[in-house]
């Protein structure tokens, strides 16, 4: 009878275990089908809440990157600016610098003189055709006659001087005369004169040239030095066009002014450093 006992509790037991086993894997079954549930339905809303979140964070980025980008574009463009400013600067001091190396240049090849600088200040008569009025005048040293250049070359010379101003008139008149060569050639016969007329008032006239003179486009006109009232060798021009007069027997020429008479800078004024009697 007590054998049979044993045996009934035993399989008591391992039915009760068997059962609870059964009963737990349900359960954990149970659970997983209720968590993937639940996934199911989350998931879809953590996408788009994701989604939006991700575009906020894009668009946020964009903006910094945006506001970056100006901020660098609007340093790039101030920087580029002065950069421009200072190679304008550069350019001018170089083109000044350029300008009075020729007026030394010639200065040291032409010791028999005395070099001063001048400026514009007005017209004679409200007119250009009357001349230009200059800052200097006998108390200055500065007399009728004399002679003023640039760097690009021969300007005009002076036909009256006070105590603080003086007179000036340029080539381009057709009252003033300089005796000029042609550079190529050495030949001296020839006469500058302006040639007055309206449409070729930047140009001037070089004639008495002989007949069999070989003055051709594109030959350098300086003064001649005949006369003493223009000192040698100042550049006047370059030759455009020759025409020949068989009338009276000799050439002539027209010359374009290496001297830009709209933009008159740095003038000096040649100043004999002995008495000069003009002939």
């Amino acid at each position: 009878m007590k054998p049979f006992k044993n045996k009934l509790a035993v399989t008591i037991v391992v039915l009760s275990v068997a059962f609870l086993g059964v009963i737990m894997f349900s359960l954990k079954k149970d659970s997983n089908s209720i968590s993937s549930g639940v996934g199911t339905i989350i998931s879809p809303l953590q996408r788009i809440i994701y989604s939006v979140n991700d575009k906020l964070k894009n668009s946020f980025d964009f903006f910094v990157n945006f506001k970056n980008v100006k901020e660098e574009n609007d340093a790039l463009i101030s920087e580029n600016a002065e950069l421009e400013n200072k190679l304008v600067e550069y350019n001018r001091l170089k083109e000044e610098n350029d300008k009075l190396r020729e007026i030394l240049n010639y200065a040291n090849a032409n010791k028999n003189y005395d070099y001063l600088g001048c400026n514009i200040i007005g017209y004679s008569g409200g007119n250009i055709s009357n001349g230009y009025l200059i800052d200097k005048g006998t108390k200055d040293g500065v007399e009728k006659d004399m002679v003023i250049i640039s760097s690009q070359g021969l300007v005009g010379k002076i036909t009256r001087s006070e105590e603080n101003f003086s007179i000036m008139q340029t080539i381009l008149n057709e009252n003033i005369a300089v005796a000029a060569m042609v550079e190529s050639t050495r030949e001296s016969t020839g006469i500058i004169k302006g040639i007055g007329d309206g449409k070729n008032r930047n140009l001037i006239s070089l004639t008495n040239l002989p007949i069999d003179s070989e003055i051709k486009e594109g030959d350098v006109i300086l003064t001649s030095g005949l006369g003493r009232m223009y000192p040698k060798e100042i550049r006047i021009g370059e030759v455009i066009s020759v025409e020949t007069d068989n009338v009276k027997v000799m050439k002539s020429a027209v010359v374009k002014p290496y001297v830009d008479f709209n933009k008159l800078e740095e003038l000096v004024i040649i100043i004999p450093k002995e008495k000069v009697k003009y002939d």
